[in-house]
């Protein structure tokens, strides 16, 4: 049985092997030592672990500035997905999203990633025309250097 906690010291190796599994291409930038340290500053309580006899099996980072609520680093490691481990997580940022007042929820998946895109839609999420864009503030481009 999967239990979804808040992130906790304890659970930082877990976390980190999940990422680089989840995440194998990413950034520097979103490695756990850098990620994480930034995030427990800003609304720990939307930081989850999903454990499963204190192993950690997925995560979920999530975020409310006040009007809306955005989900990031969802991540179950291999063999313990289409268990419902993910929806799990999304299931419990919701809720906690939800009691801060939030009224609508956003995320972003890689364009192309369409087994993601049909986890997502089976939680109720639906494809919005937007256009996403991002930029890359001075610390990034440090951490580059």
């Amino acid at each position: 049985m999967v239990e979804i906690a808040a992130y906790a010291p304890q659970h930082f190796q877990g976390v980190e092997l999940l990422w680089k599994q989840a995440f194998p291409h990413d950034a520097a930038r979103n490695a756990a030592a850098a990620t994480i340290p930034t995030k427990l500053k800003v609304q720990p309580e939307l930081f989850l672990v999903a454990l499963e006899e204190g192993r950690v099996v997925g995560s979920l980072m999530a975020g409310f500035d006040g009007y809306r609520g955005w989900l990031n680093r969802v991540a179950v490691l291999e063999d313990h997905r289409r268990h419902g481990v993910g929806a799990a997580l999304v299931r419990e940022a919701e809720r906690r999203l939800l009691a801060m007042g939030c009224q609508k929820i956003n995320l972003q998946i890689r364009g192309g990633n369409e087994a993601v895109a049909g986890f997502y839609r089976r939680l109720g999420y639906e494809m919005e025309d937007r256009v996403s864009m991002g930029k890359s503030t001075p610390l990034d481009s440090q951490e580059r250097s």
